[in-house]
């Protein structure tokens, strides 16, 4: 198995045993860097995130200047965010100039569907593992541009070479965007995202590749990447403030770019157009750097990886031998190109089975549970969603085992 570093052990050597809690740098429990509320287990740092300390007390500091005086904040601003944007890009590894800021990474699809003029045939190809805003973006786009939504169906243990496979056969002479997922959010999983980029760059198709889950998930998530335009989430892997996400356009298209909201700063090129969004509370980007330097300085970010992908293995083994001991059946999940820090345990028929039966559940169980975790589902099968964060430790996901995976099972017997 490799893991985020790079480095390559046994499937038995990581879930074996789990790695051993990471310490802050004075000793004190990784955990003890955030503000999470201690009477629940955080087991979802996928869909949100976590702020931590630091960041949370420059973003502080900013909103303080910016309540203090307005008048000079918002003239000032443009200036600020563009020391934000390169700090941001050398992060993620990319061109500052080809960096624009915007509040999400839909937030990113909506700004391409916004602008991108009819192509093709109008055709758009998505997968059946995109991301349900997106995807729906996908969709209105298609109306407008009277053609429609073909959606490549690609199995969930699929490996690289069947991946390509079932994109690239609904691509055709009418396509005239691509959308894809760098990590799938529902099926935690990877998507051959550069070598399709290739094939279609040698098309002439645009890509927009959805990578909300990459920045500090995967290191140099855009190395190597040929696409027309990028967008992913700061806040979650990286710990920024919410509202925070990165969108990355490249190639001639990218002029045609324009922010969602008119503003000054509308006659300005490409991303500097993006800094001045009137009076929109800018300080999470602001403060984004705080918590990327944060970790970065704790642990260092591969370290940060490895221990992530190590402990979620190891929170899968536990949760899935739970889940087969109470059903006797085996709930561990094959997924094609996993990702670190992420996994899929499948849940007793009868829970998840659809989107808002799985996000029922989700919103259940900080009440009864006692946890914050993800309920996805993907062809009629519910999965827990585990994900991991440098503050979790095994206890969280022996907890869970221990006394959730119980309980679980008494909602499945009551939903059958």
């Amino acid at each position: 198995m490799f893991l985020a570093d790079g480095s390559h052990v046994s499937e038995s050597e990581v879930t074996a045993v789990p790695p051993r809690p990471l310490l802050l740098p004075d000793g004190r429990p990784a955990a003890r860097a955030w503000t999470l509320d201690p009477a629940l287990r955080h087991l979802n740092h996928g869909s949100f995130g976590a702020v931590p300390l630091a960041a949370q007390e420059r973003q502080r500091e900013a909103r303080e200047r910016m309540e203090s005086a307005p008048v000079v904040w918002f003239p000032e601003l443009p200036g600020r965010l563009a020391a934000a944007r390169a700090e941001l890009a050398a992060f993620l590894g990319t061109d500052a100039g080809d960096l624009a800021l915007v509040p999400n990474a839909s937030a990113g699809a909506s700004v391409v569907y916004a602008n991108l003029e009819r192509r093709g045939g109008g055709e758009i190809v998505v997968t059946d593992h995109g991301y349900g805003a997106v995807t729906m973006g996908a969709e209105r786009l298609a109306r407008r541009w009277g053609g429609r939504v073909r959606t490549a169906g690609v199995p969930l243990d699929a490996g690289e070479e069947e991946a390509y496979e079932a994109v690239l056969a609904e691509v055709g002479a009418d396509t005239g965007l691509v959308v894809l997922d760098q990590i799938t959010s529902a099926t935690a999983r990877r998507l051959p995202v550069r070598r399709i980029g290739a094939e279609l760059r040698r098309r002439g198709i645009p890509l927009l590749v959805d990578g909300a889950h990459a920045p500090g998930l995967i290191a140099a998530p855009l190395e190597g990447l040929a696409c027309d335009f990028w967008t992913g989430n700061l806040h979650k892997w990286g710990c920024a403030p919410r509202g925070t996400a990165a969108l990355v356009a490249r190639g001639p298209l990218r002029d045609g770019l324009y922010p969602l909201i008119d503003s000054w700063g509308a006659g300005d090129p490409y991303p500097e157009r993006f800094d001045q969004q009137g009076t929109v509370d800018a300080t999470g980007p602001l403060a984004a750097p705080a918590a990327l330097d944060f970790i970065d300085a704790a642990w260092g970010w591969a370290a940060a990886r490895r221990y992530m992908d190590e402990l979620v293995a190891y929170g899968a083994r536990v949760v899935g031998d739970a889940l087969a001991a109470l059903t006797g059946t085996d709930a561990s999940v094959d997924v094609g190109m996993p990702v670190p820090g992420m996994r899929l345990v499948r849940l007793p028929d009868g829970l998840a089975g659809t989107r808002l039966a799985a996000d029922a559940l989700r919103d259940r169980a900080p009440a009864e549970l006692g946890v914050e975790t993800a309920f996805t589902s993907f062809g009629g099968v519910g999965y827990v969603r585990l994900s991991a964060h440098v503050y979790n430790t095994a206890e969280d996901y022996e907890y869970f085992a221990e006394k959730c995976v119980p309980v679980l099972g008494e909602w499945a017997r009551a939903a059958g």
